[in-house]
């Protein structure tokens, strides 16, 4: 019989793990870190743990993590921008994101954290393109904020309509997947024309 959720959540290195799995998704899309989060949410929900540390370690992660791409992006110089030549998804990011930024509307970014792979693709884009700091770290922390506020939310409220089960993470894990694949189709969509 697995254990409950509650009992594997317990604790305060479950805020440690949460920080160091957000902070490395960017580099490292395949890590669950949402998943993670959905599940430190449900057992929260029945009193194991706080639900406004787990927001401030995930966004912060988020942040944290988006920053550590886009200034390895920036500072990469001939070969970064020879592989994302390569590559029709990076550079076609690359120029969505960059037409947005230069309008000052980032809703891209914000976006993109909610989709797989989107804040990779959007960190590594931004920096790669050599945008301000100014015109992209606003919008990382804005969308930062809105995706673990929005998972914890999830993660939550599962665990108050089905306790902290397996079945609770389940269906906040399906809920959160739902919203990555519409914030996927929002990005594949192609830009208006200007």
């Amino acid at each position: 019989m697995l254990e409950s959720v509650g009992s594997l959540t317990a604790g305060p290195w479950v805020y440690a793990a949460v920080t160091v799995s957000v902070l490395l998704d960017v580099f490292l899309p395949v890590l669950p870190s949402g998943i993670l989060v959905v599940t430190a949410a449900t057992a929260a929900a029945t009193g194991t743990g706080s639900l406004l540390t787990l927001i401030l370690c995930a966004a912060a992660a988020s942040l944290t993590g988006d920053l550590a791409a886009y200034a390895l992006a920036r500072r990469g110089g001939a070969r970064l921008d020879r592989a994302i030549a390569r590559s029709r998804r990076l550079t076609t990011a690359q120029e969505r994101l960059g037409t947005a930024l230069a309008r000052g509307g980032g809703l891209l970014v914000v976006i993109a954290r909610f989709a797989p792979a989107g804040r990779s693709v959007v960190s590594l884009g931004a920096g790669a393109a050599r945008r301000e700091p100014g015109e992209f770290l606003p919008w990382s922390a804005l969308a930062g904020v809105a995706w673990a506020t929005y998972s914890v939310g999830l993660g939550y409220l599962g665990g108050q309509w089905l306790g902290a089960t397996w079945t609770a993470v389940a269906v906040s894990a399906v809920a959160l997947a739902l919203a990555g694949s519409l914030a996927a189709y929002v990005m594949r969509r192609p830009a208006p024309a200007s």
